[in-house]
Parts: C-alpha cells; sequence; structure tokens
C-alpha cells in the first residue's frame, strides 16, 4: 500500500516515518508532501491508499485538502496527525470523511491501534 505523509515540517515527517515503522507498517510504500497543495497534488496523480496529513500546513490546510479530495470524488482513506485537538476541529474533521484523529505526541502502540485495522 501506499501512504502519503503529508507535514511541512520534514522532522515531523520523519518521526511519523520511524513511528510507522516501529508500528510494523514500514514495508508499505511511504511517500511525502511538504504543504497543503503538494498533499493535494500527489494525492490526486499517485492515488496513495492512506493519507496521514497534518492540520496545519502552508497553502492549503490539511481539512481544506480533506475537502478539496471528497468533493472531487476521491475517497482516499485520509486522517490527521496534528499537535491541536479541540472539539471543533475533531468534528469538522468527521464531517469531511476523516478515518482518524491522532494528536502529539503519539506513540507506537497509537499508530498501532489506529492502523492496523486500515492496513491490515
Amino acid at each position: 500500500m501506499k501512504i502519503l505523509i503529508a507535514d511541512d515540517s520534514r522532522v515531523m515527517r520523519q518521526i511519523v516515518v520511524r513511528t510507522l515503522r516501529q508500528a510494523g507498517f514500514g514495508d508499505h510504500d511511504l511517500v511525502e508532501a511538504a504543504d497543503g497543495k503538494e498533499a493535494l497534488d500527489m494525492a490526486t496523480e499517485q492515488k496513495p491508499d492512506l493519507v496521514i496529513s497534518d492540520w496545519n500546513m502552508p497553502h492549503l490546510t490539511g481539512i481544506e485538502v480533506l475537502r478539496q479530495l471528497r468533493a472531487a470524488g476521491n475517497n482516499v482513506k485520509f486522517g490527521f496527525v496534528t499537535s491541536e485537538c479541540t472539539p471543533e476541529m475533531k468534528s469538522a474533521a468527521e464531517g469531511a470523511g476523516a478515518a482518524f484523529f491522532i494528536v502529539k505526541p503519539f506513540t507506537a502502540e497509537r499508530f498501532d491501534e489506529v492502523f492496523a485495522p486500515i492496513l491490515g
């Protein structure tokens, strides 16, 4: 499976990749986007099986990326790994069709809990 990791922080993308590997999902094809526009383009063109997105990114926020994908009929599994967590954000994410919402800091156990049902 192809997993797109979208975060404007290179270090955070590396932490997500490392945590995916620690959780046992390192054998998937992991690709990275450095901002929301790149994430939207890559999700559209490369058709990943899963998108793990930050909420706040330049050009397009994570929720804007999700909404644009859904508006275009793209039903890729999409969720958030973010440092912010308000009830409004969770509600907006669920309303837009997000599959998960993980709050930083996170652990390999949390990734396993969330991604095992998605990635098998």
